[in-house]
């Protein structure tokens, strides 16, 4: 019998943690709640261990400098701009955060939402009785639901089988988004974020082939 106990190690708790926030952060335009949370001690102890890793002490860094300077509902607001122009119109200038406009052919003109990557996404989901919440109308491959799928995952599945699947639905594009990202951010918090995002799933992945 496959007891899934035995993958809720420390490590994987903490990797966990960190996909949990990740997703957090792409899921939604930062509010009054989630600063608070993310300037508070348990937050910010977790990112200094986090930055002890000089592979994201920069990102990690440049989050930071960002957040002590939201002391206002408007630079609170500026920042809620930034995630729309990049997340949500859909445009030239923004950085679509579905997996499905990087994985298929680029030059395809008009590539489509809820397409094949979005079914293979949910048939995951719902292998671990997962589902994207009613209150998050996107499609199953939007970066926030993948980052939330691997937390999960962290700690129920076990190395092999996390790895496959972050390298085929995570790393295979995030470098492209985080190009994207990177080239459009009028600010730094996200272009940070996505870089940050990048070098941790790579890191990770790393890390997961070294335990073969």
């Amino acid at each position: 019998m496959n007891d899934k106990r035995i993958y809720n190690t420390p490590m994987n708790q903490g990797r966990s943690m960190v996909y949990r926030l990740l997703s957090s952060l792409f899921a939604k335009e930062l509010d009054h709640q989630l600063l608070d949370e993310l300037k508070g001690e348990q937050a910010q102890v977790f990112l200094a261990h986090l930055a002890s890793d000089p592979l994201f002490s920069e990102d990690i860094a440049t989050l930071n400098s960002v957040l002590a300077q939201l002391t206002s509902d408007n630079a609170l607001l500026e920042l809620a701009a930034d995630y729309c122009g990049l997340f949500l119109v859909g445009t030239k200038h923004s950085a679509n955060p579905y997996a499905s406009l990087y994985l298929n052919d680029m030059s395809t003109e008009d590539p489509q939402l809820f397409g094949e990557h979005h079914q293979q996404l949910q048939t995951y989901l719902q292998q671990s009785q997962l589902a994207v919440q009613s209150e998050f109308p996107e499609p199953a491959d939007h970066l926030a639901v993948i980052l939330a799928y691997v937390a999960h995952q962290a700690c129920n599945c076990d190395d092999k089988g996390q790895l496959d699947f972050i390298r085929q639905y995570l790393n295979a594009w995030l470098p492209s988004f985080t190009q994207k990202v990177t080239s459009v951010d009028t600010g730094k918090f996200y272009a940070a974020l996505a870089h940050l995002t990048q070098v941790w799933v790579a890191s990770d992945c790393e890390q997961l082939a070294a335990s073969q």
